[in-house]
């Protein structure tokens, strides 16, 4: 009994740290997303490197968002870890947006942009409710 409780305990402990981490990644992602429309309406070159900048940002808190989540798997095993969250603005993308500058590409950013928010706002809706079940069991 003693082994699942530090479980449950390490799981917590972990959550504390994932959550707000969700957290600022989707806040990152709804700045890029505002910079995007903006882009989608005619911004332009400034516009594509503050937005590209957004969305580094955010791939890098869902870097440590990733590495929390193996550590939260290998805690619980049993659990799910959904691969669906990951950012997936690749390089040709970004590299597109700037060169290929115009509404069609900026309205495929703006769409891998909002799908990614939307995956990490899921997210954060399944660990959420991971919290509250453990904190049930606990």
């Amino acid at each position: 009994m003693k082994n699942n409780s530090e479980q449950i305990n390490q799981a917590l402990n972990i959550l504390s740290q994932l959550i707000p981490l969700v957290d600022d990644a989707e806040q990152k992602l709804s700045s890029a997303r505002t910079w995007s429309f903006i882009d989608v309406l005619g911004g332009g070159f400034f516009t594509n490197l503050i937005k590209h900048s957004k969305l580094n940002n955010a791939s890098y808190t869902m870097e440590q968002v990733d590495i929390l989540m193996k550590q939260l798997q290998r805690v619980l095993g049993s659990i799910e870890v959904p691969e669906d969250y990951k950012m997936y603005v690749g390089n040709f993308a970004t590299f597109a947006d700037f060169i290929f500058d115009g509404a069609i590409i900026d309205i495929y950013m703006t769409s891998k942009i909002m799908s990614s928010l939307t995956q990490v706002r899921s997210l954060r809706e399944k660990l959420l409710e991971l919290k509250t079940t453990l904190n049930q069991i606990k």
